[in-house]
């Protein structure tokens, strides 16, 4: 991106790195803090292992505002939005805000809509389903 070319991120003018950039959904993020905080307690008596208390206010954040909890749920939710070749940010951030209607994915993700993409009202209705259907049965 240029300089001069100001970042949008509703047309996915967000810069090369990011757009790049790996994102994780926060249960994604809680599953992994989940796993190093059984490991660090497997070490708690190393005091070079201590758990730090930004750790713990992160993985409780994270805990808080993970929409999945289940292990099997959040490879789903990662595998059906990847079917709809969403920018990695946009995937997340459908991810963590669980948009139950057309009009809340693309008002908390304008790009969707944009111009020369693929999705259709249609489309973004059947991936919010297939999203409910998981949350429903988790």
């Amino acid at each position: 991106m240029s300089g001069e070319e100001e970042e949008n991120a509703s047309e996915l003018k967000i810069g090369d790195e990011f757009l790049k950039a790996k994102c994780l959904m926060n249960c994604e993020v809680s599953l992994i803090l989940e796993h190093k905080y059984e490991q660090l307690q497997q070490m708690s008596d190393d005091p070079m292992h201590q758990i730090s208390q930004v750790f713990e206010k992160s993985q409780q954040y994270v805990k808080r505002f993970s929409r999945y909890k289940n292990p099997d749920a959040v490879r789903q939710v990662r595998e059906i939005l990847s079917r709809y070749q969403l920018a990695e940010f946009e995937l997340c951030v459908l991810g963590n805000l669980c948009p139950e209607t057309v009009e809340e994915a693309i008002a908390m993700v304008p790009s969707i809509k944009a111009k020369g993409r693929i999705h259709d009202d249609e489309a973004i209705e059947k991936m919010l389903n297939d999203l409910s259907l998981i949350k429903r049965f988790e």
